[in-house]
């Protein structure tokens, strides 16, 4: 009762947020994970077309998780360096740098016919995009405490829009010369290139997104007297050392965050392996179309869930509680993999099968308010307001680093498992079970309470 009698005088104090700033950003942020997720219902395929595996299935997990990786890889050379250029010259110039990269990776990625342009293409939007942490810095700097779970929370349900169309889209919009003989049969472009039309949709909205936020989106970058981005003022701002940044508090943060990060993107990039490999090889043996739509529905009840239940849930159990809870449940949802394939071996894919992939798909939703949480906490760990850009840096560099180890290491273990026929080919799972209790441990570092941003720090 006592929290029901305390929500509307909190819900009274909260700061009003500038609503289509937020809009704005938050269709900006949606780029990256379209361009992330639609390449995986068909890049197994893709890949296993290609000369490269000598038609060998056990050895498509090795290069589709490179190029998965890829992204991720590049994104962590750079992405440090422009969230602290966008601390000097403004959070705007270097978000629409990144949708021009996305958007030129994404036409080079459905033009590429041979492995090499493939991993170029990935490696562009990586180099060029240094998006995400930008993002972030805008968005703590349109909030403030009384509304900064409001704002993270939005971060998520963003993530899982993408990861929901994404999907379908690659696995929709695939191969369309067979797919939609009356409409597309009629070009030989769509035969010499299966996989342009899903590529180039995304990158219509990356251009999409470009212009919005060239015409619409307001600078947060701000100088002492206001104005933004006034040469002669914001020279009195002292910008903090990377060393100066490396707080204790900061490592703390980013390490959680790092982790929950890892065994993310190792699911991730297990799923459509899994879903797309036939049941001999450890798989269920799903068509393009079926990995797209489970892998959509995935990101729908993820995002319904961030949009509706999370603020409620935030508010009663607070940040701690809710990012233990998060990193607990990858333990069930890799185990759950082998009782899948377990099922399928009899009979095919049955009513127990989709059982246990509808219960992975709820544990997932519950993980995926972990993510809400990092935010907010590596945003409270920043040692000042004015180093907030390069507290994100130094985060987002540190996911892109993990997030790029993810998919290569658990789709090439995957195929290394099943090669060596270790542990019947579950090798895999066991090994990000027991990653995820390393996880679980490092939450103990957390704090309960929050940490507190100093408005400035100055010489």
């Amino acid at each position: 009762m006592a929290l029901s009698e305390s929500t509307p005088l909190l819900v009274s104090q909260r700061t009003p947020l500038p609503k289509f700033q937020l809009f704005i950003l938050l269709w900006v942020q949606l780029a990256e994970p379209l361009t992330s997720q639609v390449i995986y219902p068909f890049i197994n395929k893709l890949v296993g077309e290609l000369p490269i595996t000598g038609g060998d299935e056990e050895k498509i997990g090795y290069y589709a998780g490179l190029i998965e990786s890829l992204f991720f890889v590049t994104e962590a050379l750079t992405v440090l360096q422009w969230s602290r250029l966008s601390d000097r010259v403004g959070r705007k110039p270097v978000l629409l740098m990144g949708l021009f990269g996305l958007t030129l990776s994404m036409v080079s990625f459905g033009l590429s016919k041979s492995y090499g342009a493939l991993v170029v293409s990935r490696s562009l939007a990586g180099l060029l995009n240094g998006n995400v942490g930008v993002i972030k810095s805008m968005m703590g700097e349109l909030s403030d405490s009384s509304n900064i779970a409001q704002v993270m929370s939005l971060m998520p349900v963003v993530w899982s829009t993408g990861a929901t169309v994404g999907p379908i889209i690659g696995g929709l919009l695939a191969n369309p010369y067979d797919q939609f003989p009356n409409t597309f049969g009629r070009f030989e472009f769509w035969r010499t290139y299966p996989y342009a039309l899903p590529c180039f949709v995304v990158a219509l909205y990356c251009i999409t997104s470009f212009l919005l936020a060239l015409f619409c989106l307001k600078e947060t970058v701000e100088s002492r007297h206001g104005d933004p981005l006034d040469p002669a003022p914001a020279a009195e701002i002292r910008h903090l050392s990377l060393r100066e940044v490396l707080t204790p508090r900061v490592i703390t943060a980013v390490t959680n965050y790092s982790l929950l990060a890892f065994l993310d993107m190792a699911l991730r990039a297990l799923q459509p392996l899994f879903y797309t490999l036939h049941i001999p090889y450890g798989g269920l043996g799903f068509s393009p179309a079926l990995v797209g739509l489970c892998l959509g529905a995935f990101g729908l009840f993820s995002g319904l869930y961030q949009a509706t239940i999370f603020a409620p849930v935030y508010n009663h159990f607070g940040t701690k509680r809710i990012f233990v809870t998060s990193v607990l449940t990858f333990i069930p949802m890799f185990a759950l993999f082998p009782l899948m394939n377990l099922s399928a071996r009899g009979n095919g894919v049955n009513a127990t099968t989709w059982v246990e992939l509808t219960l992975q798909m709820i544990l997932y939703v519950i993980m995926d308010m972990g993510f809400s949480c990092a935010f907010i906490y590596v945003r409270s760990a920043a040692p000042s307001k004015h180093s907030l850009g390069a507290t994100n840096g130094i985060a987002q560099t540190c996911i892109s680093i993990v997030r790029a180890i993810g998919p290569v290491a658990s789709t090439s273990l995957f195929s290394f498992s099943l090669e060596r026929n270790i542990l019947g080919g579950w090798l895999v799972y066991v090994v990000m079970v027991c990653i995820s209790v390393l996880a679980l441990f490092g939450t103990t570092y957390l704090p309960t309470k929050l940490w507190e941003v100093p408005e400035e720090r100055e010489e």
